[in-house]
This record gives structure tokens, C-alpha cells and sequence, in this order.
């Protein structure tokens, strides 16, 4: 295979079972949008297990694509260590990889070259924000990238079930149709639809159609929010002109207004999430369709919505193109609204709720329980304080102070890379790959690649522009032992020797530290943001057995809150509890990572005034 280094490769996974060829659901979702945006301006190169699997996808594919093979061991050295899909800008050195980040990735592109596709634009939503959270902070990232695809393939796997459980996922996706609309400029909208309601039944009064009037009504309400998702749909189309409502209406509170219905799934507007679950839930209704039919009478509004999609003139040819003969459901409902008998669903994989007794007071309480069951903060000394680096001999693009920071704050970052540097030096071998997790602007996963230029570095960042702006650094300095991936933490799967994270907030840390133990690493962490742990889908606090046992999760939540109070601002009692909150809560971790036989020791970083989170995790496997 000849390589094209001036155009962006996307890679793309296939499946393989069982000797049949298939595409998965993230596989089907980029091409439909590559499709949908007509974006021209990648080499896709399809993922296999085997040779010649072109053929067997003919009509799945669309064919205007350059499109291309190339087996897993073929692959280049940083799509190697992400989750597909991914895309390799052409000097191979910067990676952006999941599902929503390769989207977003493709309208970007698009947009660059065919500025005047507002339609296509328009996928991004509000201030570009449709998908950008990732998904380990966003409910709905998460739901839409992750757990709709998940539960649609769980589903294709086993479709004749009979048992026929409705996933939570398209039980969520369901309720979230139903709620009310919170769009930008809510309130005019509303006033809108309250002007369009007395218009309508005015008009209603003066006629007498029989039965079907109070139906004729409801539709002429919904009006407002149709016109509104119709006029952004048009790739030529422009700004509707704003008229004034009637006295009366103006007069009206917002609270008396009518809320507004969904039109698509993340309100008025057709977005990025509705073209990612229009192939899931398309394979989802066709597998009910053939294997249960009286399902759908489950999901009304979810069936409503895949009718108004379908329905628009630019979703036909995409799907089209990638082999989707999509359901003709009807203009009405065929289905009752509420079925007779409830239909089973999964059960939500969260934690039993646990009882707990009310917690009064402030930390002390949870600091004496500790300290009567043995357990107090313990700090190792620091193994080299007196180690700096030579700033002054870096050249310009090393040093934190060419970044946007007062000067002071850029001697207190320089103190703070001193601590996470030595510990790496520490660690690292010639040949190892050091991970700079949560990187920002680049500020450790630089200073490591010039001073460890026999190491290679990866920083892994979700923020695209912190990411650009650490290669752009990059790039003055000349590394050529440094690689960037904009992806979640979750989508980076590669073995490394060392993860590094300077101030990683909240669960990120202990993201991290996971990351960390599955792979066998040493980590140099420095946690921040004690005051946003709390329990997910992937971690329950307290971690370690030990605290487990004593404490409960509110009062491990408590210990967190006032583990954030160390700023200098406050009172130096304060501020003294503050930093015993924070290496209790660090304990925990250490003692949690200790089970997975790795040495872990809690420090305080030199000078301790370099940062109010001073806390160093350092943790390296026994072999």
C-alpha cells in the first residue's frame, strides 16, 4: 500500500467473526458523516485481521471515499495505542482518537475547506459544544458515544432474546426525548410558540372540524420549534427576521410560557448527536422489527424522532450511500402509547444504595475516627529536594514562562516541574515511553522529551487547543522523540513505562493511576480538585480496604471538601487540616494501588509554596 503523507489518514475498524466480514456501529457512524459532509479530505484505511475485506463491504461503503486496507500490525506507532477510530495528521505525530473526537474532527475539515456549508457547521450546536465534553465527565457524551453503540451491538449479538430487556441506554435516550428544550435565546422561542398556541386557537374556535381539531391544534403548536430546526437545515440557508410579539404576549412571565418539545435529540436542532444514533438506532428498530415488534411500542417518541430524521432530504443520500435502507414507519403511530403490560428492562449497573447516618461537623470527627483506628496522613521524605532544573540554560520554548502566566506563577510552575521531573529521572531507562496524561499545553510532556531525549513522550490531552499549541512548541524545539494524542483517557490503550500528570483533577487521577497499574508503569501524579471525587461508574470511594472499613463515603466525601482548603488565603489552621486532608485522601489511593503489588509513596513537593496541592503520588511495580 503506497502511503499519501500530505492527506490525513483515518483508520476505521472492521470485524471479523466467525470468517464473515461486518462493520462495528463507530465504524458506520464516520462513514455515514464522511458521507453527510461530502468531506473528501481523508485516506480511510479500513482495520482487518484479513486480507481483501473490500468486497465483502461493497454498499456499506460509500464510493466517492479513497479508500484503502491495512492490517493491525501495519499500523502507525500512535493509532497502535488508541481505541479506533482514529486520525493521523500527515507527519504522523499528532493522533486524535474516539468516536466524538474523529467527528468533530471531520466537520472541522470540512469547514476548513467548504467555508460555506453552514449546514454542516450547524452539527456543531451551540458555541461548538455538541460532544466536546468527554465522556468521562459528561452524562451525554458518554451515553451517546459509548453506551448506545455498546447496547445496540450487545443486542445484535443475541437479537432473538427472547426475554427482549430494554437496554437502560435507549431507556435514557427515550426519557431525555420526552423532557422539556433549554435552547439558547429559550425565552423568545417560547413567546413564539405562546403567540403561534392563541393564533391557532383562535382559528380553532371559528371552525368546528369534529374530532380531529384538538390534533390539528397540537401539530400547528409544534410549529414554531419545526420552522425553527428547518431553517438550519438548508446549506444556503439564512437568518430569519426577527418580528416583535404582540403586547400581550411580551407581558406574559417566562414561567407562564410553554416549554418547548424536541424536534431532534438535543432539542431544536438536527446535530452531530442525531447523525451518531441514527445508524445505532436504526439497527436496533430493524432487529426489533423482525424479532419483536410489539417492542416498539415501548419507544414512541424515540420511533417519532427516527421518522423526522429520515424524513429530511439530506439524510437520504448518506444513508443510502452506506447501505442503510431506512424504515418507513408511517405518518401516524401504528403502535398504542401505553402498552398494556410493561416490558422488562436491564437493571442500571450502579451501586446499591447504601443507609448512612446523617454526618455532622466539619473534618475533625472523621480525622479523630481515623486516628483511633491507626490511620493518620504519612508523608516519605522527599528523595532529592534540593534538585532544580537549569531553566536558564533551555532554550525559549522549554521554559513554562514563554506560556500565558504572570511571572510568578511561572517560577511556581517551573518549582513544580523541578519535583515531577526528578522523580521521572529517577525512574526512566533509555528506550521507555513516558506518558504525560492530561498534558494542557505541554508544559511536563516537553520539559520530559528534552531532557530525556533517549525516551519517548506521548501526551495524551481531550482539549484540542491545549494539544495544538504543546506541538506547536514542539515543533520550535525540533523534538523528534514526542507524540500527541487528543483523545479521552479511556480511548488510549498502549503499554508505557511511566505516566506523568501534573494537577489532574478530581477522578482524573485516579483515572490515571488505573491507567498506570493495568499497564504495569510507575506514576508521578500530582492530584488537584479533592472537592469533585466522588463515586462513578469505574471507581468507589473510599478505595483502599483499610479506609473502606472505617469510613463511610460521606465522610470520605467530607475528607475531600476540606482536603481543597490549602489555599494560602485561608487561615494557617485551616489550611494545616487542608494538607492532612489531603494525604489521607491520598493514603487511600496509595494503599488501594499497594494491593496490585506496586511501592507508592505520598510526598510534599519542594518548596512547599510551590503549589497549594503540593501532594506527590509516587508508585513504581514490584517486580
Amino acid at each position: 500500500m503506497k502511503r499519501q503523507c500530505d492527506t490525513e489518514r483515518l483508520y476505521l475498524e472492521v470485524s471479523t467473526v466467525n470468517g464473515a466480514v461486518s462493520l462495528p456501529l463507530h465504524t458506520s457512524i464516520t462513514l455515514f458523516l464522511l458521507s453527510y459532509t461530502e468531506c473528501s479530505s481523508f485516506h480511510v484505511h479500513l482495520v482487518t485481521d484479513q486480507p481483501d475485506v473490500l468486497q465483502s463491504l461493497s454498499g456499506l461503503v460509500p464510493e466517492g471515499l479513497d479508500v484503502a486496507e491495512v492490517v493491525r500490525e501495519e499500523l502507525p506507532d500512535l493509532v497502535r495505542l488508541c481505541r479506533l477510530p482514529a486520525a493521523l495528521e500527515p507527519d504522523a505525530g499528532f493522533c486524535r482518537a474516539g468516536l466524538a473526537v474523529v467527528l468533530r474532527r471531520i466537520i472541522q475539515k470540512t469547514c476548513q475547506l467548504t467555508p460555506g456549508r453552514r449546514d454542516v457547521a450547524s452539527l456543531l450546536g451551540f458555541k461548538n459544544t455538541c460532544l466536546k465534553a468527554c465522556a468521562e465527565v459528561s452524562q451525554w457524551t458518554r451515553l451517546c458515544e459509548l453506551e448506545i453503540p455498546s447496547a445496540v451491538e450487545k443486542h445484535l449479538q443475541n437479537p432473538t432474546n427472547h426475554t427482549f430487556l430494554l437496554p437502560v441506554a435507549i431507556l435514557n435516550l427515550e426519557k431525555s426525548l420526552g423532557e422539556p428544550v433549554k435552547v439558547h435565546n429559550n425565552d423568545k422561542i417560547r413567546r413564539q410558540k405562546l403567540q403561534q398556541q392563541k393564533t391557532n386557537s383562535s382559528q380553532s374556535d371559528a371552525q368546528t372540524n369534529g374530532p380531529s381539531t384538538e390534533l390539528g391544534v397540537q401539530e400547528k403548536s409544534h410549529r414554531v420549534e419545526l420552522d425553527a430546526a428547518l431553517a438550519k437545515l438548508s446549506v444556503d440557508a439564512v437568518p430569519s427576521v426577527s418580528t416583535r410579539e404582540r403586547s400581550d404576549i411580551r407581558k406574559v412571565k417566562t414561567t407562564d410560557l410553554p416549554e418547548l418539545e424536541h424536534v431532534f435529540t438535543e432539542g431544536l436542532y438536527f446535530t452531530l448527536t442525531d447523525v451518531v444514533l441514527l445508524p445505532c438506532i436504526h439497527q436496533y428498530l430493524i432487529s426489533l422489527q423482525k424479532h419483536s415488534p410489539t417492542t416498539l411500542s415501548h419507544l414512541p417518541l424515540l420511533l417519532k424522532w427516527y421518522q423526522r430524521v429520515q424524513e429530511l432530504p439530506i439524510v437520504s443520500r448518506p444513508a443510502k450511500d452506506c447501505g442503510m435502507a431506512l424504515l418507513s414507519l408511517g405518518t401516524a403511530d401504528p403502535f398504542p402509547s401505553h402498552p398494556e403490560h410493561p416490558l422488562p428492562i436491564e437493571a442500571e449497573q450502579k451501586s446499591p444504595a447504601i443507609k448512612q447516618e446523617p454526618f455532622i461537623g466539619g473534618p475533625r470527627p472523621t480525622l479523630t475516627k481515623l486516628q483511633e483506628n491507626g490511620i493518620d496522613a504519612v508523608f516519605s521524605p522527599h528523595p532529592c529536594p534540593s534538585r532544580t532544573l537549569d531553566w536558564d540554560s533551555f532554550p525559549a520554548a522549554v521554559n513554562p514562562t514563554e506560556g500565558k502566566m504572570s511571572d510568578a506563577r511561572a517560577v511556581r510552575k517551573q518549582q513544580q516541574l523541578n519535583n515531577l521531573v526528578a522523580m521521572v529521572m529517577e525512574m526512566a531507562r533509555p528506550g521507555q515511553t513516558v506518558v504525560d496524561f492530561c498534558s494542557g499545553g505541554g508544559h511536563v510532556g516537553i520539559v520530559l522529551a528534552h531532557t530525556l531525549p533517549k525516551c519517548q513522550v506521548i501526551l495524551i490531552e481531550n482539549k484540542e487547543e491545549s494539544l495544538v499549541r504543546a506541538r506547536e512548541r514542539s515543533a520550535q524545539l525540533g523534538l523528534m522523540n514526542i507524540g500527541f494524542i487528543q483523545a479521552n483517557l479511556d480511548y488510549f490503550t498502549g503499554n508505557f513505562n511511566i505516566g506523568v500528570a501534573l494537577h489532574a483533577c478530581g477522578v482524573a487521577t485516579d483515572m490515571v493511576l488505573d491507567r498506570c497499574l493495568q499497564a504495569r508503569a510507575g506514576f508521578v501524579v500530582s492530584p488537584c480538585c479533592y472537592g469533585f471525587i466522588q463515586n462513578t461508574l469505574k471507581f468507589n470511594f473510599p478505595k483502599s480496604m483499610r479506609f473502606a472499613e472505617t469510613l463511610s463515603y460521606k465522610e470520605h466525601m467530607i475528607l475531600c471538601r476540606f482536603a481543597d482548603q490549602t489555599e494560602v488565603s485561608l487561615p494557617l489552621e485551616r489550611r494545616i487540616i487542608g494538607k492532612r486532608c489531603m494525604g489521607l485522601v491520598d493514603l487511600d489511593r496509595s494503599w488501594a494501588a499497594e494491593t496490585h503489588r506496586y511501592s507508592v509513596k505520598v510526598m510534599t513537593m519542594v518548596p512547599e509554596a510551590c503549589s497549594p496541592k503540593n501532594n506527590l503520588l509516587v508508585g513504581e511495580p514490584v517486580r
